[in-house]
């Protein structure tokens, strides 16, 4: 058996994975109070002996949710003397230059937490100037005194040369054996003093939370007697132990949301579909990324709370839009959806929790989407008027509007929040959607897939089958993956492949091994711009590349995916190597699709009555009829306006769109030939 369990906002979901028969057991529970008591719940509920595990992937939220909400440690850090303020001076720059209020963010280490020693190293990693052992020591003594709970360490240039890094860093575990501690040259080794500097801290922000978490988690599983690995998805797409994360939390940040487009990528491959835009609509975001011929597309740095990460990682566009997602009217009148969520504690009005404020899912209730005395596969009952009387008081009274008319509104409005996000996907990409597939996943994605197929004019439309666990499927579609990126600065005219070779050599001797799993291959990647450029470009780098003569096929492909991003290119101008990205990956056995059999039963069979279900295009709330999805069968085909439930989800469809069940009970929508 192997388990996946991926933590939402909302809800933890489980999948159980029987590689023998290939039979699939889930479950969800609410992802409120310990996490790991209810993750052991949870397995609990899911009927799995855990002895008879081999192992766990699990996907967290944990360290997205520390950054965001800015609960983690008491961090210290200690840097190059003359570099005390590089987190307040950042680039200095204006992200938002149209904002007049705009504040940088606070520095998640205070001023008289950060302490600077003298040492000095060129860029080429030579040094300049020693470290200097009484101030080094002095610093980590009033840490200590100010009883810091980890210390982070970033020397200048130490991408280069990280012998620095390492003795201050053994001088803190020697004076202050209690502490976390985390160098810069073990979480990133690529240059930018600002980025650097901040993704260390941010590790060492998070590390003590994550380290205690894990540690309890295993603790409570030794006692199940479990003896199997327990794995962690990256914010790469790939899983690592959970050793690996105690140091490096850092590379989990986008954890939750990667399994969900990793099974987007197995599921494509067993459709036959390349080219896919992968939407997981939670409980709390909306999280959007691209699949371009068969792979996920993916980045080397992003931003979390206005505060920069160099760390490979899915691309990924979050927005706050959910089912949990708060409607408020703001100060000039207008009405907004989140980015505030009920989350699970106390969760929207209709759960009868003691939430107040109107959500998304008391929107959907109110026009008929959502079966009160079906939610959950009537593990919970909704209450109806409460959340119509939220809705009324918050939203309707205030804007003068009808009760359906607000709550039409806010899912409006929602679907406009998420259409947007999935143009800043494609076409600021320069994809258009209309080329693409769309794979809409998530307990609240079958409620919003129809309206944005048709927003986007997307060829299809693919809900998977328990979608509202299909991130924890995804998790078991993951292989494991170790990555390690060196700045290493040379022009490309006149080397060889030989030294490229040399280059990634070096750093195949520094990259952690992957896993136990016997099959491993390597996958090479050069950042790359042109000369006098600022930024690069990622290029794959094949092995006919290290027999080359010279690098001119790698220029070649450089012009090429230039031209593919900024629509023009320089083909006679020189360029330059700048970053090396080394990717090792340790192949795991796939869950496989299972083929359903067409036993021409019965479309009426299926249906398990009708609703009345509020239609914008209709304008009107209309008789829909409602189908039972364990009971539709491959070949089934209908029209909406319908309604398909399943335990975890309900998958709404529009009128003039068609659905219809694939081989692997995929349920396929379609807009209708006008």
């Amino acid at each position: 058996m192997r388990l996946a369990v991926d933590v939402g906002g909302t809800f933890v979901d489980f999948v159980g994975f029987d590689d023998k028969t290939g039979s699939i057991t889930i479950e969800k529970v609410p992802s409120s109070g310990q996490l790991e008591e209810q993750f052991i719940k949870g397995v609990s509920q899911l009927g799995l002996d855990l002895q008879e595990v081999k192992s766990i992937v699990h996907g967290s939220t944990l360290v997205i949710n520390t950054i965001v909400q800015e609960r983690g440690a008491k961090v210290g850090l200690i840097t190059t003397h003359g570099f005390r303020d590089v987190l307040e001076l950042g680039r200095g720059n204006r992200p938002e230059i149209y904002n007049l209020f705009y504040k940088q963010p606070e520095p998640l280490v205070p001023r008289y937490l950060r302490f600077e020693v003298p040492e000095r190293l060129d860029w080429q990693g030579n040094i300049i100037t020693e470290l200097d052992e009484i101030a080094a020591k002095t610093a980590v003594s009033q840490l200590k005194a100010a009883k810091v709970d980890a210390i982070a360490i970033c020397f200048l240039h130490a991408y280069a040369n990280p012998t620095h890094e390492l003795q201050m860093k053994q001088w803190v575990q020697e004076l202050y054996p209690d502490c976390v501690v985390c160098v810069s040259s073990d979480i990133v080794r690529e240059w930018r003093e600002f980025e650097r500097t901040s993704t260390t801290v941010l590790n060492a922000y998070t590390q003590p939370q994550v380290e205690r978490y894990l540690n309890a988690l295993e603790g409570r599983l030794a006692k199940q007697k479990f003896g199997g690995s327990l794995n962690i998805m990256q914010s790469s797409g790939g899983i690592t132990s959970s050793a690996n994360v105690k140091t490096a939390p850092i590379r989990t940040i986008q954890s939750g949301p990667a399994g969900g487009v990793i099974g987007a990528v197995g599921l494509g491959q067993a459709l036959g579909v390349e080219n896919l835009v992968s939407a997981d609509v939670g409980g709390t975001t909306f999280d959007v990324a691209l699949v371009v011929n068969g792979r996920a597309l993916e980045k080397s740095s992003e931003t979390i709370n206005r505060r920069p990460i160099l760390q490979p990682s899915i691309d990924i566009v979050s927005v706050g839009a959910g089912g949990g997602s708060i409607a408020w009217i703001d100060a000039e009148g207008g009405l907004r959806i989140g980015p505030h969520s009920a989350q699970a504690d106390p969760g929207p009005v209709c759960f009868g929790l003691g939430g107040k404020e109107p959500t998304v899912t008391d929107a959907q209730l109110v026009l008929g989407y959502l079966d009160p005395n079906y939610y959950l596969g009537q593990r919970m009952t909704l209450d109806l008027n409460v959340a119509a009387k939220a809705i009324e008081e918050k939203i309707a009274q205030p804007l003068g509007l009808s009760l359906i008319e607000a709550a039409n509104g806010i899912i409006h409005l929602t679907n406009m929040n998420m259409a947007l996000a999935m143009r800043q996907m494609t076409i600021e990409r320069g994809y258009d959607p209309r080329d693409f597939s769309f794979v809409c996943f998530g307990g609240g994605g079958g409620l919003f897939v129809s309206a944005l197929l048709t927003e986007l004019e997307m060829k299809q439309a693919v809900v998977p089958q328990n979608p509202a666990i299909f991130s924890a499927w995804g998790l078991l579609n993951a292989d494991f993956r170790e990555d390690v990126n060196q700045t290493m600065v040379f022009k490309m005219e006149g080397e060889t492949g030989t030294t490229l070779q040399d280059a990634f050599e070096q750093l195949k001797s520094a990259l952690q091994t992957t896993t136990q799993e016997s099959s491993q291959s390597a996958l090479y990647f050069a950042d790359c711009r042109y000369q006098g450029q600022e930024h690069t470009v990622t290029v794959p780098v094949l092995q006919s590349d290290f027999d080359a003569d010279d690098l001119s096929p790698l220029k070649s492909r450089f012009d090429q995916y230039h031209e593919q991003a900024y629509a023009h290119n320089l083909p006679s101008h020189s360029a330059e190597i700048v970053n090396l990205r080394l990717r090792m990956l340790g192949v795991t056995q796939k869950p496989q699709l299972a083929v359903q059999d067409n036993k021409n039963s019965s479309l009426d069979s299926a249906q398990k009555g009708e609703r009345s279900v509020f239609f914008p295009e209709l304008e009107t709330a209309v008789s829909t009829p409602v189908f039972d999805r364990t009971k539709l069968q491959f070949g089934h085909s209908f029209n909406g306006p319908a309604i398909v439930e399943e335990w975890t989800s309900t998958i709404l469809i529009h009128p003039n769109q068609q659905a219809t069940v694939d081989e692997y009970g995929n349920l396929r929508l379609e807009e209708k030939a006008s």
